[in-house]
């Protein structure tokens, strides 16, 4: 009896010890699994934090740049209506201009017009055709401006503005288009370069 009694307390105590190498097995599978998430769920609050940062500094939208390289006349054309007591004077004007887009991501737009206004009127239209401007890039345009130089002969101020030597005109141009977010991986380390 006391041989099958040591046999029961060893079969117990190696139970017990198998029992507590099952559970320390358990409890070491349970803190591997957890610092696996709490890892994996780090990198992804990091990732998500990077991509805010560089939304609002590195790929924050900033406005082109216009530049006028060129003005020459091209056409003045003169005539007068004695009907209605009228003169008509319009004259073609090309203008060549440089655009340069200083943002990280292209941009493509629509057929547009930039207006050239004297005193609030417009006397002048350029039509700008649709293109494509990429990352950082200048692209030249040969643009045609029609200036209706009767309305400014026909304002009472546009004299006395002449003999000052100073004409205050102004221009307006809405380009709508979109910003095209494409990046390959050259961009995005160049990027992180700058």
């Amino acid at each position: 009896m006391e041989a099958e009694s040591l046999r029961s307390k060893s079969e117990k105590s190696s139970m017990e010890q198998a029992n507590s190498s099952d559970a320390a097995r358990v409890l070491r599978n349970r803190r591997k699994w957890r610092t696996i998430s709490f890892t994996l769920i780090g990198v992804l609050v990091f990732i998500i934090i990077l991509i805010i940062i560089l939304a609002f500094t590195v790929f924050k939208a900033k406005r082109p740049v216009t530049t006028i390289d060129d003005v020459s006349l091209r056409d003045l054309n003169f005539s007068v209506n004695l009907a209605r007591l009228q003169v008509l004077l319009n004259a073609t004007v090309d203008v060549d201009l440089s655009i340069t887009n200083p943002n990280k991501v292209g941009f493509k737009f629509k057929d547009s017009n930039a207006e050239l206004n004297y005193r609030g009127q417009q006397v002048g239209e350029v039509p700008i055709p649709a293109g494509k401007i990429s990352a950082e890039e200048t692209v030249p345009m040969n643009v045609t401006l029609t200036l209706m130089a009767d309305r400014l002969i026909s304002d009472a101020k546009f004299f006395s503005d002449v003999m000052s030597g100073e004409l205050p005109l102004s221009t307006r141009t809405e380009i709508p288009g979109k910003v095209e977010y494409t990046c390959r991986i050259d961009e995005l380390v160049k990027a992180f370069d700058d």
